[in-house]
């Protein structure tokens, strides 16, 4: 269990998911989990009531942040400089390390709204981490240390699996698994959708495909083979999957995934560049 209080600074879809992992995974209790959003009452209230985290009054998040050993910046990108240039300054050398979860938003522009050399660790997870089962993918800034990474990948560790990488492949896992569940539930609604056309009933529809995803992903894990190497235990010629992949040929499903990839991570490289320069403090 995590002996350091945690400051969440943003309420949205990826701060519940690593709160609700976290407690999940019994990594921390409750009431070590503060939360700060801008001005969403309502959703403060339920994350409260749904995990029994801590939401401080208004003259009271300050304290709570300053009291916190790990500061968690789980806003939307847009809202960085905001939320940024209202927390930054409340940081502290020695004290604080602070683990960004924002897409496309380097280190570098979050050390320009602080005071001293805060330790930053960017980390890209994904909504998994709600079920214990994040890919994420971790970077250290210029002032994290060894033992800061090793926290962050404690953290995550206990949501899913980590990988450590520099910086500037963070981007690529964006596309790649930040975005990944969407794509997969995505292929799972049209394979619903096929088996109830096919004359399934919708639960039985929901049951095979949910069943099919999680027995292929097990094969991977368990086996370590190549998937095109079980592609093809599977695919005899002629046969039922044959059919079904011809159609995927012809549809160039294969160049659609590829290029969804490649879109995300191009759009969280924009994210990062259509954010304004940093005013106020900028270490050279």
């Amino acid at each position: 269990m995590l002996s350091e209080s945690i400051c969440f600074i943003g309420a949205g879809a990826m701060a519940e998911a690593i709160i609700g992992g976290l407690l999940e995974k019994k990594l921390t209790r409750p009431d070590s989990i503060f939360v700060l959003n801008k001005a969403d009452d309502m959703r403060l209230k339920t994350l409260k009531q749904r995990y029994g985290i801590v939401c401080p009054e208004p003259e009271r998040k300050a304290d709570a942040l300053r009291g916190a050993q790990i500061v968690v910046l789980a806003v939307k990108p847009k809202d960085v400089a905001e939320a940024m240039t209202a927390w930054g300054s409340s940081l502290r050398s020695g004290q604080h390390v602070l683990l960004s979860v924002v897409a496309g938003v380097s280190t570098h522009h979050l050390e320009g709204f602080v005071r001293a050399e805060i330790p930053i660790v960017r980390a890209m997870p994904n909504t998994s981490c709600t079920v214990g089962r994040s890919a994420t993918g971790l970077a250290a800034g210029r002032w994290a240390r060894p033992a800061h990474v090793k926290l962050a990948e404690q953290l995550f560790q206990s949501v899913g699996t980590v990988v450590t990488l520099d910086e500037e492949q963070l981007d690529a896992v964006t596309g790649l698994s930040g975005s990944g569940p969407a794509y997969v539930y995505y292929l799972v609604e049209a394979m619903e959708q096929a088996g109830i056309d096919a004359g399934l009933r919708p639960e039985t529809a929901r049951q095979l495909t949910v069943q099919t995803l999680i027995g292929a992903a097990e094969m991977l894990a368990r086996t370590n083979e190549e998937p095109a190497l079980l592609r093809e235990k599977i695919t005899s010629p002629g046969g039922t999957t044959f059919a079904g992949l011809e159609v995927l040929r012809a549809h160039d499903f294969s160049h659609a995934v590829h290029a969804a990839v490649l879109s995300a991570r191009d759009r969280a490289k924009q994210l990062g560049e259509q954010l304004a320069p940093v005013g106020g403090i900028l270490h050279k």
